[in-house]
């Protein structure tokens, strides 16, 4: 299916970056600021919490070995329960919550494109319908690998070398949708952690009409 002929799910918005973008912070600011305004929502990450999720970042970490192709089938598994399992997204859109997801397709299609090649993410993930909103935080890898090495252990992609290929793919795949029907927000996730935050929740607010932490839609 094409980029232009996907369904849209209203009221979905993702937010997509290299490791250590900030996207799970934002995360967290976000799911602050709707809970301050009274919205219904629900944020979540993939992978997800669920068996198909878990080992996923079993194999991120290091613990069990798969080949690029299975990482890739997998993701795509875990996003298909994410979507249409019960209490998934589609069915808390479908009662009026809006959610908040921390990376969806255009994650396999950077993070597997890079490693097994853009034919096989792309055919896994051409069905699955698109966000209202991508928040896509373009951060420098140098600046975003400091973050990661913060943090202790690293996950196999969290390398410089992997992570200045794979923000070029992201940089590929997000062209296939400019003129879509998915809005695209591109913050710049080099800037301090406020300035970041503020720009993310204008981008939350203006899409679903709201003024989020102090700042008009």
């Amino acid at each position: 299916m094409k980029a232009m002929e996907r369904s849209i799910l209203r009221r979905f918005i993702v937010l997509e970056g290299v490791d250590g973008a900030g996207t799970t912070t934002q995360l967290t600011r976000i799911d602050e600021a709707l809970a301050a305004a009274g919205v219904p929502h629900w944020k979540t990450a993939e992978p997800t919490q669920r068996p198909e999720g878990r080992l996923i970042r079993s194999i991120l970490g290091g613990e069990i070995g798969a080949s690029p192709g299975t990482v890739a089938h997998l993701f795509a598994a875990d996003r298909n329960e994410h979507l249409y399992g019960s209490l998934g997204i589609i069915e808390r859109l479908g009662r009026g919550e809006v959610v908040v997801c921390d990376r969806y397709i255009f994650s396999s299609l950077a993070y597997q494109g890079v490693s097994c090649g853009k034919e096989l993410p792309a055919k896994l993930n051409s069905g699955f319908p698109l966000p209202e909103l991508l928040i896509f935080f373009d951060v420098e890898p140098s600046l975003s690998m400091g973050r990661i090495g913060q943090r202790g252990k690293r996950e196999i992609y969290e390398e410089l070398p992997i992570q200045e290929r794979v923000r070029e793919a992201y940089g590929e795949a997000l062209a296939a949708f400019e003129g879509g029907p998915m809005r695209i927000v591109r913050v710049d996730a080099n800037l301090p952690l406020e300035e970041v935050n503020r720009a993310v929740l204008a981008a939350v607010g203006g899409a679903l009409g709201l003024g989020l932490g102090g700042m008009g839609a």
